[in-house]
């Protein structure tokens, strides 16, 4: 009796266990598959965002331009959110710290435009990154493209991308430019972001051809090597404008590093007046904040000095 009694328990302990197991996997499996559907679902406020900004018109697709451009994930409707709520957060801290409403404005206007400066910065980094390495990459390009028949401008580009033979952020471009063809209906803004990575007047050749020949399917091969040959021509000149971008560079951020410098003296030399004079004061508060912004602003006129330059 015993020996049953053990064996019936066993039975049952065995059973139980496969249930579990098979009531664990059946969840594992139904809660991935909402978490699939979840993620390839856009959320109801990117809709809602998408629907309001729509309504911008330029500013909204020069936003998605250049976050395209740049290379990060963000979507516009994100970015534009975040922006707003960096301003509200700007509003919030200026009237806590400052009582002013100068200071407030101030404050919450840098905030707000704080994430697309550094969205130009990396734009303006990847541009001279990709710069160095544009001429490789259309030679090597040119020559996939005389390869695969001088007809099918895709397959040269996939073939251009697959050989992996493009330096460093080149390699990305190309191949974000590939997929974007590939995948979306719209030719026109995939070359504009294209050329707009690239920053360059030899990217802006570079898309009219593609343009043509994706759109009439006409041989580029001759503009191609004419192309070619006019930017190795005219390679010592692009060196000394990418020179000329690294002095502005580094002038832009040359005062942010003095004011920092000024400041660490001080509060080395005299910890407890510099707390006095710089935060418990409000007049101390408010000269911080103008330096800031007046470096900030410096830093815009960099940025804009560089988009000039390129």
């Amino acid at each position: 009796m015993g020996i049953e009694t053990a064996l019936l328990l066993l039975a049952v302990f065995v059973l139980l266990y496969a249930l579990l197991r098979m009531g664990i996997a059946l969840f594992s499996d139904h809660a991935a598959r909402r978490r699939r559907l979840r993620s390839n679902r856009e959320p109801v406020w990117s809709r809602y965002a998408g629907r309001f900004l729509s309504r911008f018109g330029k500013p909204y697709d020069h936003l998605a331009d250049l976050l395209a451009a740049s290379g990060w994930k963000s979507r516009a409707e994100g970015f534009a959110l975040l922006s707003v709520g960096l301003a509200i957060a700007g509003i919030a801290v200026g009237a806590a710290l400052f009582h002013s409403f100068r200071s407030t404005v101030l404050l919450a206007a840098m905030l707000a435009l704080l994430p697309y400066s550094l969205l130009r910065m990396r734009l303006i980094k990847r541009q001279l990154a990709v710069r160095l390495d544009f001429l490789p990459a259309l030679e090597l390009f040119y020559q996939c493209y005389l390869v695969t028949g001088r007809s099918h401008v895709r397959i040269a580009l996939q073939r251009a991308v697959e050989e992996r033979r493009l330096a460093g952020e080149a390699q990305l471009v190309f191949e974000q430019l590939y997929l974007q063809l590939c995948v979306h209906e719209d030719d026109e803004a995939s070359l504009r972001r294209f050329a707009l990575a690239i920053g360059s007047v030899w990217a802006d050749y570079f898309c009219n051809m593609l343009r043509v020949a994706l759109a009439e399917g006409n041989d580029i091969a001759d503009n191609l090597k004419e192309l070619i040959g006019d930017m190795r021509s005219s390679r010592l000149e692009d060196q000394k404008e990418r020179h000329r971008l690294l002095e502005i560079r580094i002038a832009n951020f040359s005062p942010a590093l003095f004011f920092g410098l000024f400041i660490g003296i001080n509060i080395r030399m005299n910890p407890e007046a510099s707390y006095r004079y710089y935060l418990a004061d409000a007049g101390g508060r408010g000269m911080l904040l103008n330096a800031v912004v007046m470096l900030f602003a410096s830093l815009l006129m960099g940025i804009y000095l560089s988009r000039r330059r390129l």
